[in-house]
Parts: C-alpha cells; sequence; structure tokens
C-alpha cells in the first residue's frame, strides 16, 4: 500500500486493488445469471435474422458480398464446387462435340481428320480441356480447321473460364484481405470505471493498438442501449442513445500510439445523469463501444468493436498507469492495461450531488435582510450589492439624477428599517416616504424615526446632486414638498 501511494501520490490514494483477494474467510460470490448481450467482447453481434419470406433473394441479387460474408469452409466449398463443375461440363461438351462427328470410333484412322485430335473418349476429352484451359499445352491433343463448331465452342471456354476465375479468385482475394484481422489487435479494457476527473464524474474505459503499423484517422463512438418506454406508451426494447466522447471538442480523434483513456463526463446531457451507486445495481444496459480507422499498410478501413454490460462497469475505480518513461523510449507494460484500483468517489448521481449542493448554499439576499436585526440599513445595502442582487433604478430617475451612486444615499436617507426593500425598483416611493414629515407620518413609522438624528440626514442631503438637493429644500435635514409630477406619475403607474 505505502509503495502505491509512493508511485501514485497523494490524489492517487489506492484503496484496494480490483485483482486482490479479499482474505479467505469471506465466502465467495454468488454467482449472477449470465446476460444475454447485444454485442459480444469480440465485436459479434448477436442478431440472427428471421421469417425473411420472399427477401431471401436479395441475397442472390448481391452474390458477391453474399459469398465474401460465408464463412472460410463455405467458401472454399463453393470454390472447389464451381471449378469441379465448370471443368465437368466444357469436357462434357467436347465430348458431346466428337461423339456427334462420330471422332470417337475413327480415332485410330490416320487418314481421318477428327475436330480435337487424340480425344476418343471422356477422360482424353477432360484433359484436353484442362490442358486449353490451364494452357499447359503439351502438343498432343489440339484442335483442327476442319471442325468450326470446336472453334465456337473454344471462344466460349475462354470467355466462361475468365468470367469463373475473376470472380471466384476476386471473392477469394477480398476475402483474405479483409481487415477483420487487424482488429484483433486492437484491445478494449474488459471493464469500464466511473470515477472522479478534474472534479467531475466521468466515465472511462481504455483503449490500446498492439502493432507498431499506425490507425489513420482513427475515431471512436459509444452507443448506449436500454429499454425504455415513451410517455405515448410505446417500449422501445433496444434504444439507441450516443454518448458524447468528445465529438464537441475533436477528442474523439484517437492518435493511437499508446493505450489511451476515452472519458465520457456525465453532466446533465449524459443518460447516466441519474446513475448512481445504488441504482446501478437494478439498472440494466449495455455500452457498446466501436473503433474506426485506416490501416497503414493495406489502406482499408478497419472496425474494432466491444461492449460493457451493468456488472462490467466499476464504480470508483480507476486504470493503473502502463507507460513509463525508459532509456530514450517510452515503455508500455501491457500487463496492466485491464488494472484497476479503486479511488474515493461519491456514490451518489451528479444529479443527487446538485441537489445537494444547492441546498446547502447559502441563500441570496432577501434571507440575509431579513435576519437583519443585527444588520443596519446599510449593511443590508452592501450586502445586496455584493451579492449582485440590485437592479439598476428606473430610466427616468437615472436621467434626473445622472449619479451611479444614488441609491446608496437615498437609502441612507431612509428612517425605517422596514421601508428597505430587496430591490431598487422602489426608490420612487421611498422618495415620497422620505420628502414626507417624520412627525406626520403613521405612529409606528414616527416612533422609530425619531431615533435618528438629524446629522446624518443632513450629510446624505449635502451629499446628493444639485438637483436633488433642490427637491430635498436644501433645509437642514428634511425634504419637503411633493415630489414632481413625473416622478409622481411614474411612481403611481408602477403601483397600479
Amino acid at each position: 500500500m505505502s509503495a502505491l501511494r509512493k508511485k501514485f501520490g497523494d490524489d492517487y490514494q489506492v484503496v484496494t486493488t480490483s485483482s486482490s483477494g479479499s482474505g479467505f474467510n469471506q465466502p465467495p460470490p454468488e454467482k449472477k445469471r449470465k446476460r444475454q448481450r447485444f454485442v459480444d467482447k469480440n465485436g459479434r453481434c448477436n442478431v440472427q435474422h428471421g421469417n425473411l419470406g420472399g427477401e431471401t433473394s436479395r441475397y442472390l441479387s448481391d452474390l458477391f458480398t453474399t459469398l465474401v460474408d460465408l464463412k472460410w469452409r463455405w467458401n472454399l466449398f463453393i470454390f472447389i464446387l464451381t471449378y469441379t463443375v465448370a471443368w465437368l461440363f466444357m469436357a462434357s461438351m467436347w465430348w458431346l462435340i466428337a461423339y456427334i462427328r462420330g471422332d470417337l470410333n475413327k480415332a485410330h484412322n490416320d487418314k481421318y481428320t477428327p475436330c480435337v485430335a487424340n480425344v476418343y473418349n471422356f477422360p482424353s476429352a477432360f484433359l484436353f480441356f484442362i490442358e486449353t484451359e490451364a494452357t499447359i499445352g503439351y502438343g498432343y491433343r489440339y484442335i483442327t480447321d476442319k471442325c468450326p463448331e470446336g472453334i465456337i465452342l473454344f471462344l466460349f471456354q475462354s470467355i466462361l473460364g475468365s468470367i469463373v476465375d475473376a470472380f471466384l479468385i476476386g471473392c477469394m482475394f477480398i476475402k483474405m484481405s479483409q481487415p477483420k484481422k487487424r482488429a484483433e489487435t486492437l484491445m478494449f479494457s474488459e471493464h469500464a470505471a466511473i470515477s472522479m476527473r478534474d472534479g467531475k464524474l466521468t466515465l472511462m474505459f481504455r483503449v490500446g493498438n498492439l502493432r507498431n503499423s499506425h490507425m489513420v484517422s482513427a475515431q471512436i463512438r459509444c452507443k448506449l442501449l436500454k429499454s425504455r418506454q415513451t410517455p405515448e406508451g410505446e417500449f422501445l426494447p433496444l434504444d439507441q442513445l450516443e454518448l458524447d466522447v468528445g465529438f464537441s471538442t475533436g477528442a474523439d480523434q484517437l492518435f493511437l500510439v499508446s493505450p489511451l483513456t476515452i472519458c465520457h463526463v456525465i453532466d446533465t446531457k449524459s443518460p447516466f445523469y441519474d446513475l448512481s451507486q445504488r441504482s446501478m445495481q437494478t439498472e440494466q444496459f449495455e455500452i457498446v463501444v466501436i473503433l474506426e480507422g485506416i490501416v497503414e499498410t493495406t489502406g482499408m478501413t478497419c472496425q474494432a468493436r466491444t461492449s460493457y454490460t451493468e456488472d462490467e462497469v466499476l464504480w470508483g475505480h480507476r486504470f493503473f498507469p502502463v507507460i513509463s518513461l525508459e532509456e530514450g523510449f517510452f515503455k508500455v507494460d501491457y500487463s496492466q492495461f485491464h488494472a484497476t484500483f479503486e479511488v474515493p468517489t461519491p456514490p451518489y448521481s451528479v444529479k443527487e450531488q446538485e441537489e445537494a449542493l444547492l441546498l446547502s448554499s447559502p441563500l441570496m439576499a432577501p434571507s440575509l435582510c431579513n435576519s437583519g436585526e443585527k444588520n443596519s440599513s446599510l449593511d443590508c445595502l452592501e450586502t445586496l450589492e455584493d451579492n449582485d442582487s440590485t437592479t439598476k433604478l428606473p430610466t427616468k430617475l437615472q436621467k434626473i439624477t445622472g449619479r451611479d451612486g444614488l441609491p446608496k444615499k437615498l437609502l441612507r436617507m431612509s428612517s425605517t428599517t422596514s421601508e428597505m426593500t430587496y430591490s431598487f425598483g422602489d426608490l420612487p416611493m421611498k422618495l415620497q416616504r422620505i420628502s414626507s414629515v417624520p412627525g406626520v407620518s403613521d405612529d409606528k413609522g414616527a416612533g422609530k424615526a425619531s431615533k435618528i438624528s438629524t446629522e446624518p440626514m443632513s450629510k446624505s442631503v449635502a451629499d446628493l446632486p444639485p438637483k436633488l438637493q433642490r427637491l430635498a429644500g436644501g433645509g437642514g435635514g428634511r425634504m419637503d414638498g411633493h415630489l414632481p409630477p413625473k416622478l409622481r406619475k411614474m411612481n403611481s403607474d408602477r403601483f397600479t
């Protein structure tokens, strides 16, 4: 444990490894029933097409692709069978011409000129065809100029033989040069892991290339297969959802020289937004990974596939590093390619974490001001301004004042804490309250207003712009008179 801490540092503290034993006294884990997969670990899709009816004729319309897609044993069987049938058919045609012309009975007559020399039975006709088709030409059997039907058959044999050779040899060449075997040297980790990375809950898996030849333009995609039911009641047994593995940032374009860890950040747009460690035990899903690229040596497109079920996703795990710096090169240790170790990870979903953070966050300005028996009006104002909870003054009042510091000064002149509100959009009404005589106001307001000295009020009025000083009357700490018609009208419009 100490060696691992020394190797990875404090941020990579190992809790326990996934492959290490837990002791001899623990009971063996319960064997879970094997789940049916849509895509096997080797990339084969578990899909069988049935009840095609008359649609099977479509396979014959694309015969070349049908032959290429067949297994090797069937491909070799068709290859040998096609050549055998073609040879027997053409040998029978040469024997039939010799039989019709009577060359079989006159084969040993030196004065008779047959269609094909030295063809007097079916084996000799078959040998003549093989020698002609394979361009061996021993010289013992040959066609003569006394047989026009033989010349026509010879032309037909040459054309048919070229077509059969091109079809079957081309089919075998394409099948042998398919990059499917190249996909076997592309590795995927046996498990996927979910842990924190860069402060975000992230789904991770690892890919690697065993060959020194590169995969040109390598790109990776992920699909989530999960059954769901629509609000209309429609059941979708294998609904496919896209998992973002860096499409918007270009991280899905891989430079696959050494093993890479592919990451899917779980956020509000992710299908795993409400997935937690507890809910993953009851969820059923499958993550299909598709890696595509161009084989550098052949220039053909290669595709490798694998999948991860919910049992193969490890919560709170991280992959071991596999790259180390040697003298003059980087070394990749593939013995640790599939290994993971546990790291501290919150067992809650991203949705639950955001809700808990929202509930634990401090309340906004209104609650701060409501608890202000210990806070003065000026302190509440500063708190509001610091939290950016204030709003701008009305346009007409801004034109009258011509200053940005008016809201703070006006609130300093306020004589009651009950007149304090959480938005400065109410200032016209406050001006009416300020301009009114404190003695004429209601009893509650008068009792509180009598506690405020006139000196701060005088200072606040002196700090006002000239226009507002004229409105305030300029005398002592009081503002006399009424508001201008514009402000009165604006105030009445806001509260009606």
